[in-house]
């Protein structure tokens, strides 16, 4: 790596800090954003000097360019945007209610959004940059019990993949990286339940993934800190990927949505190209 700053969301855990001691060590910068002051001199002490903290919360715009300001007004540019911070919730889309589900939106998708808009006019001005959206499973197909949270990481996916293609020209690179299970604090404390649990779900997929989520903890099968130096090779690499799996059930997830669509597709090609106007009579 060549004198890189990295602007991380979300650097008080799980592979957002991960991320962030992997790239300190590599003797790069770091701004990382963080929700609460107490958490500012641990994080500087990584690495005084290269690693800035921000109190941030990515829902609130104002402090998402206040962030980059800083950034930018201390380490002179940014390199690198690590779109992380986001959180689970867990129910059913019945059980799910608006609130609840606009909260899981503000956070997943207009975090990454704000952050994105933030940052593309310094990105801009210089000329380059990589944007990696953090993602998972769950924004690649939907998953029983994460159906908002899944719908809230798909459209970040999805205008990520629009964003490639908008700002390539500026010479600016996007990844939307898919995240299998890792070893966080996601299935633990960052992990939220929606109020409502309906008994009509209780047997259903919906219901039994509550049960199955909570007792993951400490049993993911991908590590964080392996996650790190993995995005690390993809910010380095000549010609990045546009989706990137992390966690080989991250790509058996994909394969087999890909394999489904795939056969959706054949199977029902002829019903497909029915509905395409006829040619007029001559």
């Amino acid at each position: 790596m060549t004198n890189k700053v990295f602007f991380i969301t979300g650097v008080s855990s799980g592979i957002g800090r991960a991320l962030a001691e992997t790239v300190l060590a590599a003797g790069e910068s770091v701004a990382g954003t963080l929700r609460n002051t107490d958490q500012i001199a641990a994080f500087e002490a990584l690495a005084p000097g290269r690693a800035k903290a921000l109190i941030a919360d990515v829902t609130d715009r104002d402090s998402v360019e206040q962030a980059v300001s800083d950034t930018v007004a201390t380490f002179g540019r940014i390199d690198v945007i690590a779109n992380n911070a986001g959180a689970g919730t867990v129910g059913a889309v019945e059980e799910t209610s608006e609130a609840e589900a606009r909260s899981i939106f503000d956070l997943n998708f207009f975090g990454q959004f704000n952050v994105i808009q933030a940052a593309l006019p310094v990105l801009r001005k210089q000329k380059s940059g990589h944007i990696l959206t953090f993602s998972a499973v769950g924004g690649f197909t939907g998953f029983p019990g994460l159906g908002v949270y899944s719908a809230a990481k798909a459209a970040a996916d999805v205008m990520s993949e629009a964003l490639a293609q908008e700002v390539a020209s500026f010479g600016i690179r996007t990844t939307i990286l898919t995240l299998g299970i890792f070893r966080t604090k996601f299935a633990a404390g960052s992990l939220r339940f929606t109020d409502a649990e309906m008994v009509e779900y209780a047997e259903t997929p919906a219901g039994k993934f509550r049960g199955f989520i909570g007792g993951l903890d400490g049993k993911q099968p991908n590590n964080p800190e392996k996650a790190a130096q993995a995005i690390l090779q993809i910010v380095e690499a000549e010609d990045p990927p546009l989706h990137l799996a992390l966690g080989q059930d991250a790509v058996g997830v994909m394969s087999k949505k890909l394999d489904q669509i795939k056969g959706d597709i054949d199977r029902w090609k002829t019903l497909s190209a029915s509905t395409v106007f006829s040619q007029a009579a001559v």
